[in-house]
């Protein structure tokens, strides 16, 4: 992909961020596509893929992904971005506890065929997980 070309398709990412569209989230993958995720592990295809995204926008219907500027070396792709969101709905077996967080991260892309072959997000999954309210940061009294 040329640079431009690149720069466009994550400009229409980030549009498909904003709708919450898993469907066409997940069509930037290629069929074979691979995520590794510290919330979803690691995904195979674009139908897993699309069923993650479907599943965040479920449990977190308020999600709001900003990416930053990106990093390009041909078809390898870097891009530090924030997210956050509050918890509603289900998210590993907890309901939802109308607690807000924050993350920052780093998403990195390898790209062929104008699609996205692998991805790997990486982010403080623990401290997600401590500001919805699964683990805890400190000890209890009952510790």
């Amino acid at each position: 992909m040329t640079r431009a070309a690149t720069l466009e398709f994550f400009a229409n990412r980030q549009n498909h961020w904003n709708a919450h569209d898993a469907l066409s989230l997940a069509a930037g993958h290629a069929d074979s596509g691979s995520v590794q995720s510290p919330m979803h592990g690691t995904l195979s295809g674009r139908e897993s893929i699309e069923d993650a995204y479907a599943a965040l926008f479920t449990a977190f219907p308020d999600w709001q992904f900003t990416g930053d500027d990106l990093l390009i070396d041909g078809d390898r792709v870097a891009q530090v971005f924030g997210a956050e969101a509050t918890h509603v709905g289900e998210f590993m077996g907890l309901r939802g506890t109308n607690r807000r967080f924050r993350i920052q991260g780093v998403r990195l892309y390898d790209m062929s065929g104008g699609l996205i072959q692998s991805e790997r997000r990486l982010y403080d999954f623990t401290g997600l997980l401590i500001q919805v309210g699964v683990l805890r940061s400190k000890p209890g009294k009952d510790s």
